[in-house]
């Protein structure tokens, strides 16, 4: 079966780079929640954040606007706690009160319905739910950057996440993220620290300064207890970057061509070998 081409919106499995880490990260930490519970994937995308969460979830509903979407995670990650489905994060297909845990990672910066999306997530959420979500922050994401990212529709400072989680939830624990070279970095926001990272080579060696990229909030209206600092190890994205990046090597013409030239001569030196043991 082909491969759907991605438009770079949705992470895609077959894709890796610190975004593929990033968001790994994150899923992770909520794996701490959702130990038979009732989960809730808002933009659910490729399905795969859907599918580790249901490994320890009671049952998991992955919602994604876009059908195509939809359906290849459905084929993809079949289960029987699994279902994906579409839907809007402002209206979510969803029964009231039916969730323990609502998952939305980097998800409410594309698009500007965000008071209508938190009185959605609050109206599905059990009373004792608790919402795990992570933002982009415009500071230092596109200010500091100059990036501009085409699919995002409306970015959140800090202060404005802050706020619009802090309105509706009694209790939020914030955290900060950033990544370099597939590995993640995720920190309580009271104790991020701005370290100068170093890199470079023998010819050359640079700095730069650890911004907090991502703004992450675990909120509930009860309180849950906050999460320790954490790194992600992106040792095994970085084994299957390296195999598809040889594979690909492999499929030029120029890497068949060589290889039919220098065949031959790889046969001529076996013949002499087995003749002058």
């Amino acid at each position: 079966m082909a491969k759907k081409k991605s438009s770079g919106e949705r992470l895609e499995f077959y894709q890796f780079s610190n975004v593929t880490v990033e968001h790994l990260h994150r899923y992770a930490i909520a794996e701490e929640f959702v130990e038979n519970k009732v989960v809730l994937d808002i933009a659910s995308g490729e399905g795969y954040g859907s599918h580790l969460l249901s490994k320890k979830a009671l049952e998991v509903f992955g919602v994604d606007i876009d059908e195509e979407s939809v359906n290849a995670a459905s084929r993809k990650y079949f289960k029987n706690n699994l279902k994906f489905m579409v839907g809007h994060a402002d209206k979510i297909p969803i029964q009231s009160n039916s969730i323990d845990v609502v998952v939305s990672f980097e998800t409410i910066e594309h698009h500007d319905k965000h008071e209508e999306m938190l009185l959605e997530i609050k109206r599905v959420l059990k009373k004792d739910g608790v919402l795990l979500m992570s933002s982009p922050d415009k500071k230092y994401y596109s200010d500091l950057t100059g990036q501009n990212n085409p699919f995002h529709v409306k970015e959140l400072y800090f202060s404005e996440f802050k706020e619009l989680i802090d309105r509706h939830f009694n209790f939020a624990h914030y955290l900060f993220q950033n990544s370099f070279n597939l590995n993640s970095y995720i920190e309580k926001s009271e104790m991020f620290s701005f370290n100068k990272i170093y890199s470079g080579s023998e010819l050359n060696i640079k700095s730069e300064l650890n911004f907090p990229v991502y703004n992450i909030v675990i909120s509930s209206d009860i309180n849950y207890p906050e999460v320790q600092n954490s790194f992600f190890n992106g040792e095994d994205i970085n084994s299957r970057l390296y195999y598809i990046s040889n594979e690909n090597i492999r499929a030029t013409n120029t890497f068949r061509v060589g290889k039919i030239i220098i065949y031959p001569f790889f046969l001529i030196k076996q013949i002499i070998k087995r003749m002058f043991p």
